[in-house]
């Protein structure tokens, strides 16, 4: 069975780290991920730059992205104005992050849940109208650095709303890392019931190293998408001491060893991984397949 993992490093991994990438390096970390087998990358995200100017250069990395017929490039938005811009960058897909609770989505968005549930609305029927998939990221669905803990009824009511954006897509978002496995599970039988028949994805963050075992427990309620980030790379800045997203070559490996495929490559993931590190600076990275290496021996499967 294939598990198909978006590499999100280039936009969820970057814009929450210090270091500021040049454009170049940023193309060069898209390149270097889909040579090392990635199919769809969020690549960027449209939105104003003096709240993230770490990704203030989004039309100028969409403009030099490799261009492939079997590569899709996500583009985050927001909003009207940020859907605009990524028709006009030539992104293959956009996705909206709609948040959880309110608390969190003031703080983060600067929006109440009501107003970024119509800006969802709006996007979806544009960008549907333009050509473009899209997605609707559920974030916080796990838990709120502010208001704690989400039922999954909150959740699935959330869902129900959003599903009348017709989303190609749905993801379920551990932004701050808190979820456990039956979390997970039950947040995807609520999803489920809510917006039948409509694919999930999920994105998790290891900030309490229960990232891969959430993976695992979605692959097992059916979800055949997964986030993750190469090294680890990111964080959230509501989530003190936060990790990234689930390192993709950690992903990679407890996927191929539970007998799924995913296309990608580990040995290729780990070079991408020490370099990005090095370009931010850092001597250390999250991820572990790096210094443990593969087991059996150095057995670096495909597929």
């Amino acid at each position: 069975m294939l598990i198909q993992v978006v590499e999100v490093s280039p936009r969820d991994g970057l814009q929450n780290e210090p270091e500021i990438l040049s454009t170049d390096r940023k193309v060069e970390l898209i390149q270097r991920c889909v040579d090392a087998g990635a199919r769809r990358v969020e690549a960027v995200s449209f939105v104003r730059a003096d709240r993230v100017p770490q990704m203030a250069d989004a039309e100028a990395v969409m403009a030099a992205v490799p261009r492939r017929d079997d590569v899709s490039y996500i583009g985050l938005v927001l909003n009207r104005r940020g859907l605009d811009r990524a028709i006009a960058a030539g992104v293959d897909e956009v996705n909206c992050v709609v948040v959880a609770t309110e608390t969190f989505s003031q703080r983060n968005q600067g929006a109440s849940v009501n107003e970024m549930v119509q800006a969802w609305l709006d996007i979806a029927k544009a960008a549907r109208a333009a050509g473009l998939r899209t997605s609707v990221t559920v974030a916080a669905a796990f838990g709120c650095p502010f208001e704690g803990e989400v039922s999954p009824k909150v959740v699935g009511d959330l869902t129900r709303r959003l599903a009348d954006g017709e989303p190609d897509e749905i993801a379920l978002a551990d932004t701050i890392g808190v979820g456990v496995p039956v979390q997970v599970r039950n947040l995807v039988a609520a999803v489920t019931a809510a917006a039948p028949g409509v694919p999930l994805r999920a994105h998790f963050h290891d900030t309490r190293n229960t990232a891969i075992a959430n993976a695992l427990a979605a692959v097992e309620a059916g979800v055949t998408v997964l986030d993750a980030s190469v090294g680890g790379i990111g964080g959230c800045p509501f989530a003190p001491s936060a990790t990234g997203n689930v390192a993709t070559e950690d992903l990679t490996y407890a996927l191929h060893r539970s007998g799924y495929a995913t296309g990608l490559e580990p040995r290729k993931l780990v070079e991408t991984a020490t370099w990005v590190g090095v370009e931010l600076g850092k001597s250390r990275l999250p991820a572990a397949l790096g210094r443990a290496g593969w087991f059996p021996g150095d057995l670096d499967p495909q597929g």
